[in-house]
């Protein structure tokens, strides 16, 4: 791509983003991609990523297998500790299944015949496995967290500015105009820290102060004031957004038939002694609410996970809708497909800003959606990165009408015709 037509986009990028950030509804999808810029900003060092558990007591090689082949169906070369998780989940499922007659043991033939496997045994094991697989897997969240939080203090400091700016860049919104609603797959927490540090107020399904319960409810809760010296006209408080854990977080755990939210300091090492004050014995983390995502959808016929993928179909899927990616690799079949069908509607938009596309992902989705037109790619490790990004192409992060005056003036003097705005959603841009 020659300079000349890097700097021609560039001019694009700025003013189009602003004019795509003032529609009618505005959904931001955040990746594990986020958690990877933060943490490489703020300690220069990448995640550790999810590591693979090599001494399961039992089904070792059924359970790799498996994982495996699933991780492949999803477009990756190998798995992960989350797909050996949904592994096991789907064992212990079978496993239930076959001995709740609740049969004895028969007798094991004689050799050298193959002893019979106790499936009750196997059963026990696994749920012990699954619990200390879930530990593993919430203290390589925990740990990434911890590394932001002991960061040199001068790089987490301009970290967090960034991450504050990026987050302002979607809230800056007239009151007036739909809430951003702020979607995610991560199970950290570093977009809530973000917005308590910019002043964001985030409205989610929890209700409550100790202990936040979660709510079916659908009710459009939201926040008002009364100006100085009126009464009876409440207005839209500004600075506030709708947030959406899709697969869960660290700090949601079961309870008595509820999900509650529990208070686990932000770089806690560990979240064994926030669970056993909850009431929850030792190592019990399986009473955790973080669920892999699944390419057979599992965690979208469970509760709370079907409650939070309506939420995410009802904000994308209506006119006037614009949906930001960022970080997103696209490896969740059930989010794709929510995207898609968001797409069949003729007014809305995608705006997908990724550092790379190294398995294929996006471009697939691209290509499979047909629907070229709607959809904005900005990707490569310049326009992927968080800090370029903030500095040159999103829109400013304060909350005022300049924004949207500027990009009616910008249409007004011709400097953004709808055809060349058309023209550029139909080009990847990769620096």
């Amino acid at each position: 791509m020659g300079g000349a037509r890097c700097r021609n986009i560039d001019r694009e990028i700025a003013p189009w983003l602003t004019a795509l950030f003032q529609s009618e509804h505005l959904n931001l999808l955040i990746g594990a991609g986020l958690s990877t810029s933060i943490q490489m900003s703020a300690t220069g060092l990448p995640p550790a990523g999810m590591s693979w558990i090599s001494d399961l007591a039992v089904c070792q090689s059924e359970i790799d297998t498996f994982a495996t082949q699933a991780a492949q169906a999803a477009g990756r070369d190998k798995g992960n500790i989350e797909d050996q998780i949904r592994a096991i989940n789907e064992l212990i499922k079978g496993l239930e299944i076959l001995t709740v007659l609740n049969t004895s043991q028969p007798e094991n033939p004689p050799a050298p015949h193959v002893a019979y496997r106790n499936l009750k045994a196997d059963l026990e094991a696994l749920r012990v496995e699954l619990s200390r697989c879930l530990g593993e897997f919430s203290r390589s969240v925990s740990t990434g967290e911890y590394l932001i939080k002991n960061a040199d203090p001068k790089r987490k400091e301009e970290t967090f500015n960034y991450l504050v700016s990026f987050l302002m860049s979607f809230a800056s919104r007239t009151a007036t105009r739909d809430r951003l609603h702020i979607f995610t797959t991560n199970y950290d927490r570093i977009i809530e820290v973000g917005a308590e540090l910019a002043g964001l107020r985030l409205i989610d399904r929890f209700v409550g102060s100790i202990a936040p319960v979660f709510r079916s409810s659908r009710l459009e809760v939201d926040y008002h004031y009364n100006p100085p010296g009126i009464r009876g006209e409440p207005r839209y408080l500004e600075g506030v957004a709708r947030f959406t854990k899709l697969h869960g977080s660290l700090d949601w755990h079961e309870q008595n038939s509820a999900i509650r939210r529990f208070g686990l300091p932000f770089g806690a090492r560990s979240v064994d002694p926030f669970l056993e004050a909850e009431g929850h014995k030792s190592n019990s983390y399986e009473q955790l609410m973080i669920y892999p995502n699944s390419v057979k959808d599992r965690e979208t016929a469970e509760y709370p996970y079907v409650e939070l993928f309506r939420d995410l179909a009802a904000a994308t899927s209506r006119p006037n809708s614009t949906l930001v990616t960022y970080g997103y690799s696209f490896g969740d079949e059930h989010i794709n497909r929510v995207i898609e069908d968001m797409l069949t509607v003729p007014s809305t938009h995608i705006v997908i800003i990724a550092f790379g596309d190294p398995l294929g992902r996006i471009m697939n989705f691209i290509t499979k959606s047909g629907r070229k037109a709607q959809i904005t790619l900005l990707m490569g490790d310049h326009l992927g990165d968080l800090k370029t990004l903030v500095d040159n192409y999103l829109p400013k992060p304060a909350i005022d009408k300049a924004s949207i005056k500027m990009a009616e003036l910008l249409k007004q003097r011709g400097f953004m015709q709808s055809k060349e705005l058309g023209n550029s959603t139909d080009v990847e841009v990769s620096l």
